[in-house]
């Protein structure tokens, strides 16, 4: 039993497996050396891998980074030298990106704003949800924000307090016992020492008054070498201490990002020059680096090497040159015309590093031998010359040399006498046939010469014929030599030629020309646009010519005539004016405008007698004119001949017979003071014209005036019954009423108007006053609020509402004001009375002058008033006269306080101007901007 036991031991004399390795099955694997996996060898290679790969059928793995970009230095391209074709090839595609993605960009970008809308609207920002209770905020009164309870704890939960200790160290209780201590005694040092005195070697104290001294005599001494005034030899120097310092100022600190990327580019300049040294931007570029940098031997050195690589690119010498002073320059110069002699820019920069006149002449007659057909040289080297004699030979063999340049030939003829010029003017016509620049020279010059002031009248008319005839033929041949410019090209040479002084010459090209390219049913609209654009332009030469022309063609057309009248008015003299208007009557007898422009501008000459000749030519043109007829009237009582107005209302009445002529018959006698006759052509009147509402005022206002107002009551009413749409009616029933003392029925006529006449911004603003001059500022507040959900865009109504806000909330009313009535001229004027009290002076002179900026906007005299105001105010008598001068242009006839002012009986017959001073005089401040003051 015993022998047969086996031996658990036994494998310990065994050999190892092959592949055994000690401790490797519990984790104690030992080192590897060369001598366990013996010898080095080389794995297979790259085409044996890829042979056994075809063999099997398998794909080659494909490196993904292996197409990368050239400038990388890595993959395909890694080798090879980025060249102009492929720069190029890049800015095609860099192109080709742009344009695609230009093609979607509306698209995108109307489709992100779209959704960004979509997003603020369902999700709005928690400003915009609380602007308008913070708006609300500036009516909170002090006792409610007192009244608000504090912020604390309303829970009535007991809040567990996060209570720590901590211990303190024995340091800071020590610290805190010997804070208040005081030594009784001292130091066993100092006991021994005999006290912490500095021992000084000799026992003598210390001079800082010589130490100063001496301080002081050093800087002076260098001070003294450094500005070149001291006496010692070898010493002094040329630094000036002003300049030095002043050239301190001007260094610029580099901050280290701005140096860093100098590093980066340098390093990108010099790959480039390295990589392609015959590319001339390069090496320029990297010059300007180096130069930017503060490192001029460095740009110098690289620019020199340059023009060694580049010795054909002017660009590279021009810098080279730049880069160096002014001798260094002209020798660079000088070698650049060696390599690139008909470089003109070469030799331009050669002569305009030449300070005197001879030299750059000498400079420049040398490049003329190296490139004779050079217009640039030619111009440059005559305008050195001072004399007319030598430029004009100059010129001459110039256009010996370049037959084809006009500019030469003009100037050519500009330097000649008008004899010599048209044989001039007639070779370069020769010898550049298609230029038209040659036939207007030629036109202008005709124009010169006949505008001599020795020439006769008759003399003159002819030869300015001739210049219409020389434009004519011009067209004439550059259509037979195949030049076709267009209509634009030609109003734009006449235009030139106006604002070179040639007016004729602009009248000849434009008869000869504005019916180019046009279609027969376009041309009235389009010779009225192209008249605006010129006038908008000031060129009024121009416009007058295309009116000239246009009115040949249509000579009956009423608004082209209104048109040239209003130009000659504008820009025209009174004999220009009076000529048109003369014309306009001959052809538009049936134009009652244009009898009454003339008439009218005869009469503010002065000259009396040739209106009334205007005005019996129009009678005999328009007899049942109703304008001529009173236009008659008004000039007679305007000169104090009312018996001959009186007359001649009568006769309009008998011939005309309109409701109009009947109203002014009416109005003539009140203003004289016959109200009775007053009050029977008014009853005749109504007999004929029931409807007519003015005729119903004329007649309440009489009685009122007598104060009998039970009669203007009762006309007032009778005018209401007959015409109910009428709001002047209803305002002047209710002031009626008011003026009686009888508010509650002013109101209630006010109410029945708006029933009648619903949304009317002046039935609501004649409301809120009733009830403010009543005392109820509540009942005023709330008929505005009532208005303006009527009537939203009320300027009028917006007006009052902002003034009815306390000072600090007007700012905010007012641009609610003006988003609403998009920009009506009250509320703008209301907004510069506002900078007014804030005495924002600039800012009032500019929104006063938005608020009469439109046609429709001056006639409002009520805010000319206050613009007049504020000027004599802040202004200076300047801008008071342009105030009162563009008043009397612009002629207002409406606003409440103009129109009660200007149709007052006691203010007939004053101008525009002395109704402007008393309506100014009769305007206001509120009582917001009296408290300010």
């Amino acid at each position: 039993m015993a022998s047969n036991k086996q031996n658990k031991l036994a494998f310990l004399s065994m050999p190892a497996p092959a592949s055994y390795v000690a401790g490797l099955g519990r984790g104690a694997s030992g080192f590897t050396t060369r001598s366990d996996i013996g010898p080095a060898r080389e794995g297979p290679s790259a085409e044996a891998i890829a042979e056994a790969q075809a063999k099997r059928g398998e794909e080659a793995d494909v490196d993904p980074d292996q197409f990368q970009d050239p400038d990388n230095e890595y993959g395909l391209f890694a080798g090879t030298t980025y060249e102009q074709d492929d720069e190029e090839a890049d800015k095609i595609y860099d192109s080709v990106d742009q344009n695609m993605d230009a093609r979607r960009r509306a698209r995108r970008e109307a489709r992100e704003n779209a959704e960004l809308a979509k997003h603020r609207a369902e999700r709005p920002k928690i400003q915009q949800q609380f602007a308008d209770l913070k708006r609300g905020l500036s009516v909170v009164t002090d006792s409610e924000w007192e009244s608000i309870p504090e912020v604390g704890n309303l829970t009535r939960k007991k809040r567990r307090r996060d209570e720590r200790t901590f211990v303190v160290p024995d340091s800071v209780l020590v610290g805190d016992r010997s804070k208040t201590e005081y030594e009784n005694s001292l130091d066993s040092r100092q006991q021994q020492a005999g006290g912490f005195e500095t021992p000084a070697e000799s026992g003598a104290l210390t001079n800082f008054v010589e130490i100063g001294q001496a301080r002081d005599k050093i800087l002076s001494l260098k001070l003294d070498q450094i500005s070149g005034t001291s006496t010692s030899s070898g010493l002094s120097t040329s630094v000036d201490p002003k300049g030095y310092l002043t050239s301190l100022n001007s260094v610029v600190l580099k901050s280290e990002a701005e140096i860093g990327d100098i590093k980066r580019a340098r390093m990108l300049f010099d790959s480039l020059v390295k990589s392609n040294p015959k590319h001339s931007p390069g090496w320029i570029a990297a010059a300007c680096l180096e130069e930017h940098a503060g490192r001029m031997v460095a740009a110098r050195k690289l620019i020199k090497a340059g023009c060694e690589q580049c010795p054909k690119s002017e660009d590279v010498w021009i810098e080279a040159a730049r880069l160096h002073n002014n001798d260094d320059a002209k020798v660079i110069l000088a070698n650049a015309v060696q390599h690139v002699g008909q470089s003109v820019k070469i030799w331009l920069a050669a002569a305009d590093l030449e300070h005197d006149v001879k030299a750059k002449k000498r400079v420049l007659r040398k490049a003329l031998e190296s490139i004779p057909n050079s217009v640039r040289l030619w111009k440059e080297t005559v305008n050195l010359e001072t004399s007319a004699s030598d430029a004009r030979i100059l010129l001459s063999r110039a256009v010996e040399v370049i037959p084809l340049s006009v500019e030469l030939w003009l100037a050519l003829a500009r330097l000649e006498t008008p004899d010599r010029a048209k044989a001039v003017l007639n070779k370069a016509r020769k010898s550049v046939p298609t230029s038209h620049e040659i036939w207007i020279a030629a036109g202008r010059l005709l124009e010169q010469e006949a505008l001599l002031p020795d020439k006769p009248a008759d003399a003159r008319d002819k030869e300015l014929e001739v210049v219409d005839k020389t434009i004519e033929a011009a067209v004439r041949e550059l259509r037979r030599h195949q030049v076709l410019l267009t209509r634009e090209q030609w109003l734009k040479e006449a235009e030139k030629c106006e604002t070179d002084g040639s007016v004729r010459t602009c009248e000849a090209i434009v008869k000869a020309t504005i019916g180019m390219e046009v279609e027969e049913e376009d041309r009235l609209d389009t010779w009225v646009g192209d008249v605006e654009s010129a006038e908008a332009r000031g060129l009024v030469g121009t416009a007058r010519a295309i009116l000239a022309y246009a009115l040949k063609v249509f000579p009956d057309k009423r608004h082209l005539w209104r048109k040239a009248a209003d130009l000659e008015k504008a820009h025209g003299s009174s004999e220009s004016l009076d000529e048109v208007l003369s014309k306009a009557v001959h052809y538009c007898p049936q134009a009652e405008v244009l009898w009454l422009m003339s008439a009218k501008e005869k009469w503010l000459a002065g000259d009396v007698p040739a209106a009334r000749e205007v005005l019996e030519k129009a009678f005999v043109a328009n007899p049942e004119s109703e304008q001529i007829w009173l236009a008659a009237v008004k000039l007679e009582a305007e000169n104090g001949e009312l018996g001959v107005a009186r007359e001649l209302l009568v006769r309009a009445r008998t011939v005309a017979d309109t409701e109009r002529i009947w109203m002014k018959s009416a109005v003539f006698e009140r203003q004289q003071g016959q109200y009775t006759t007053a009050l029977e052509t008014v009853s005749t009147a109504l007999s004929k014209f029931p409807k007519f509402a003015k005729l119903y005022m004329i007649q309440g206002q009489i009685h009122q005036a007598a104060k009998n107002h039970p009669a203007a009551r009762a006309a007032y009413a009778a005018g209401l019954k007959a015409c109910p749409k009428d709001v002047t009616l209803w305002v002047l029933a209710s002031k009626l009423e008011e003026l009686d003392g009888k508010s509650i029925k002013a109101r209630a006529l006010l109410e029945k108007g708006r029933l009648v006449n619903p949304a009317h911004e002046v039935l609501w603003a004649e409301a809120v006053g009733v009830e403010e001059r009543a005392g109820g500022s509540a009942q005023a507040k709330a008929m505005l609020a009532r208005g303006l959900q009527e009537c939203p865009a009320s300027g009028v109504l917006w007006s009052m509402s902002i003034w009815a806000e306390p000072r600090p909330t007007r700012k905010s009313k007012s641009v609610d004001a003006l988003k609403k009535s998009k920009d009506n001229p009250l509320i703008t004027c209301t907004v510069a009375r506002l900078f007014w009290a804030e005495r924002k002076i600039e800012k009032a002179r500019q929104w006063f002058g938005r608020s009469v900026a439109t046609e429709a906007d001056r006639d409002l005299g009520d805010n000319w008033g206050w613009w007049l105001r504020f000027e004599r105010q802040h202004g200076t008598p300047e801008y008071v006269e342009e105030v009162v001068k563009q008043c009397a242009v612009a002629e207002p006839h409406h606003s409440p306080v103009w129109q009660s002012i200007a149709k007052d009986d006691k203010n007939v017959g004053k101008s525009t101007k002395e109704i402007l001073e008393l309506v100014a005089a009769a305007l206001q401040f509120f009582l917001c901007v009296i408290e300010y003051i």
